[in-house]
């Protein structure tokens, strides 16, 4: 039977693979590797942790959360490096190819895999991060990782006994993304006179104008889904009810 790290390596294409704590933990070591660096994070989309780690960061432009890619090009430089979440919001899917094209020989990329894990986005970046969080695409509830072609200084410090429980996570990952997408299907065809923010994600963004629509979505998710009210950083920064897919335990 596979390992964990080789479970791990053929899903990001990395040789190296180090597993810590937390997604948080996996980050901290890595932005700590790179502090003098300024980072760039997308306007939405990203982490609450990407404006407390690094010294200096910098916003890209997104549209939800996908960046911009002619606002990417005006910022990358050698003393810059790109940390991106290549699922913004758990709604959508970044164009990695083209942001690695953007960014080779001119920039870092660390990619944040923990929604996109599972899919093609989760092997491109220099560094690739991820969390393996309850509410994650493998979600254990505990720990987190970091990979990489090069060898890095990074104190592991996951607790082995989730060893046996990660693999299973891992093993049943493609059989959760499937789930998850036949779920969103079914929301899109049951909202679709809505505006609805979804490109392979685990979540469903759905925007709303008045107090009325806003209240006739949460009707729609009570006792079916969880569900959080944008704006909000972490989603997206417009008036829109993010429907959360992903929490589902299955």
């Amino acid at each position: 039977m596979k390992t964990v790290k080789e479970r791990l390596q053929q899903l990001t294409q990395k040789k190296n693979i180090y597993l810590v704590s937390s997604g948080n933990n996996a980050l901290k070591q890595v932005v700590s590797l790179h502090k003098e660096k300024t980072f760039l994070i997308q306007d939405q989309g990203g982490w609450i942790t990407y404006k407390q780690f690094p010294k200096k960061y910098i916003e890209v432009k997104t549209n939800y959360g996908l960046t911009q890619l002619y606002e990417l090009i005006s910022k990358v430089s050698n003393d810059k490096t790109f940390l991106v979440n290549s699922m913004p919001g758990y709604f959508q899917i970044e164009d990695m190819d083209s942001i690695i094209n953007i960014c080779k020989n001119k920039c870092l990329v660390i990619n944040d895999v923990s929604g996109s894990l599972g899919k093609k986005q989760a092997g491109y970046g220099d560094i690739v991060v991820g969390s393996f969080g309850k509410d994650k695409a493998v979600n254990l509830g505990y720990g987190g990782f970091i990979a990489s072609d090069s060898n890095l200084e990074i104190e592991e410090t996951f607790d082995n006994s989730y060893l046996e429980q990660l693999n299973e996570k891992i093993k049943k990952l493609k059989k959760r993304l499937n789930s998850i997408e036949k779920k969103i299907e079914k929301i899109k065809e049951d909202l679709k006179k809505f505006k609805l923010i979804n490109k392979q994600g685990l979540n469903i963004a759905v925007i709303y104008n008045t107090e009325e629509e806003k209240q006739s979505i949460i009707n729609y998710c009570k006792d079916k889904y969880e569900y959080v009210e944008c704006p909000k950083y972490i989603k997206i920064l417009e008036k829109a009810i993010s429907i959360e897919v992903k929490r589902i335990s299955f």
